[in-house]
Formats: C-alpha cells, structure tokens, sequence
C-alpha cells in the first residue's frame, strides 16, 4: 500500500532540475513532525512548509505499484508527451523514503519516468533512483550521505554547511529558510554563497511564480 496526498504536474522549483516539467509524488507521513501545527514545536524538523498528512483530492492510495505508477503516468500531459523529452517524476514528501520501494521504483521505470527523490536523509534508498536530492534536518541522523545534490535550509541551528562538505554529493546547494523574516534569511545563504563558492544558491521559484 502506497499513501500520497498529492500527485500532480508542474514545473520543478527548486534545486538542480528548476524549470524541469515533472511529476510530483508526495508521499503522506514523515519520521520528523507528524505535520500536526500542535506538534511543530517538539518536533526534529520546525521549519516544514509542506502539507503531507491525509490523502488530498487529487492523491489516493494505491495497493500495488503498477496501479501508483499507472496514477502517475495519467499526470503527464498527453501534450508534454508530444513535446518530447524525458518524463520525469519526482517522489517527495513528507519522507519518501518511509514507502517508496524497488517495486515502486522499477513500475515507473517501466512507464518511461527517470526517477528522482527527495529525502531528509535519514532512511536508505532503494536501488534504482535516477536521481537523489538529500534536505538534512539538523538534529536528525543522517543515514544518507552520498547522491546528487545536497540542498540544505539555511540558517539551521548548528547547522555548518562545512559538516556536510566531505559528503559525496556532485551539487551542493543552500536554500533560503521560508519563515517571517525570508529577506534576512535569503541574504544570509547569498552571503554563504559569495565566501563559500562550492555552495549555489537554491530559490523557491514555485512560490514566486505562484506555481504548485
């Protein structure tokens, strides 16, 4: 069984892939905040701006991987197909990683998707991902030390991005913390960014485009 409260097409708004027409998959559930407002506080994770609890209208759950692998080729646009390239699926969250499996992974293989995630770095992966984003929460174990691209929030509360230098990631980037002071936040991580170059600036383009 496969639980997601979303599935729908956009454009990819953050990290090394934005602009990327893709799939998202969000998963329900999460190993750091129940996503319940009277829990963020206590939680390992305080600065979540996703909504992954309960099944949306436009999510479901799925008993086998065919089927959620069917639901989601149904969101790639028969127009995007025309256009060309490849279909691409993004599994995020919440944690991916508490349901995605290889069963998962090699069904939307099999429906022409190049698979990426999205994960907060504490759960192993199952083979076969295309292409792998790890979000540390500081705080949390991290299990997961090695992929694509390293997008960390930033400032974190003793959250050096040179801890995490040594890691093997091809990218490294920062991503402005959305709180109520973003302006201050966004020019800390470009400050970062200019001393530190092996770091890139990441934006939440969706938000400023008013996009999903």
């Amino acid at each position: 069984m496969y639980t997601l409260r979303e599935i729908f097409f956009t454009l990819q708004g953050e990290g090394f892939h934005t602009g990327r027409a893709a799939v998202f998959a969000r998963f329900c559930g999460c190993n750091l905040w129940t996503g319940r407002e009277e829990d963020r506080q206590s939680a390992t994770c305080k600065f979540c701006d996703t909504e992954f609890v309960g099944v949306g209208p436009d999510g479901g759950k799925f008993q086998t991987a065919d089927a959620l692998a069917d639901a989601v080729a149904a969101r790639w646009p028969v127009a995007a197909a025309a256009g060309g390239g490849e279909r691409f699926v993004v599994c995020t969250g919440g944690e991916p990683l508490l349901q995605l499996d290889r069963e998962a992974v090699d069904a939307l293989h099999s429906r022409g998707f190049t698979v990426a995630v999205e994960t907060n770095g504490t759960q192993q992966p199952p083979r076969g991902i295309d292409w792998i984003t790890v979000s540390p929460k500081i705080g949390a174990p991290l299990a997961l030390t090695r992929g694509n691209e390293i997008k960390l929030v930033y400032p974190q509360e003793a959250g050096d991005p040179a801890q995490f230098e040594q890691m093997d990631f091809t990218h490294f980037f920062l991503q402005p913390m959305d709180c109520a002071d973003r302006a201050q936040t966004t020019a800390q991580a470009v400050q970062y960014c200019l001393e530190h170059p092996r770091w890139r600036l990441s934006v939440q383009t969706h938000k400023a485009l008013g996009i999903r």
